[in-house]
């Protein structure tokens, strides 16, 4: 009895979030807004791992980026500024370095790949769609 209990329910949970993916209204605008509503805290991530491959410890990047983060967060400062004011984090790491973890397009790279690959029917459709409209295009010339 579980085991069709589980399949209908992952099936009522895929269709619930299929329709919730194409129902969705996007708006880059507020994206863009709610990313720097962090004032970059949403580049900490990056920023650790970036330490680490530049010959950090793990445990001493943290601390650095965590104490930064925090501050940033209750005090509502820009966690950029404070990461390039740090003069322990400048000693090791380069300032363009430090400029990679923060940059948007890095972290967009892949994403037409990951869509391709979440959604390959739509994206086939719409570059079909594109070629037919290119061609009508040119037989309309």
């Amino acid at each position: 009895m579980i085991i069709p209990d589980s399949t209908t329910l992952a099936d009522y949970l895929l269709n619930k979030t299929a329709n919730l993916i194409e129902t969705m209204f996007v708006y880059p605008e507020r994206m863009k807004a709610n990313l720097e509503s962090t004032h970059g805290l949403v580049f900490s991530g990056q920023l650790l791992l970036d330490l680490v491959e530049s010959g950090i410890s793990r445990e001493d990047a943290y601390r650095l980026v965590q104490s930064h983060a925090m501050r940033a967060w209750k005090e509502n400062l820009n966690f950029h500024e404070l990461i390039l004011n740090d003069a322990d984090i400048r000693a090791r790491v380069p300032k363009a370095k430090i400029e990679q973890a923060f940059d948007l397009k890095r972290q967009l790279k892949n994403i037409d790949k990951i869509f391709a690959r979440v959604f390959p029917t739509k994206v086939v459709a719409a570059k079909r769609g594109a070629t037919a409209r290119k061609k009508v295009a040119k037989r309309k010339k």
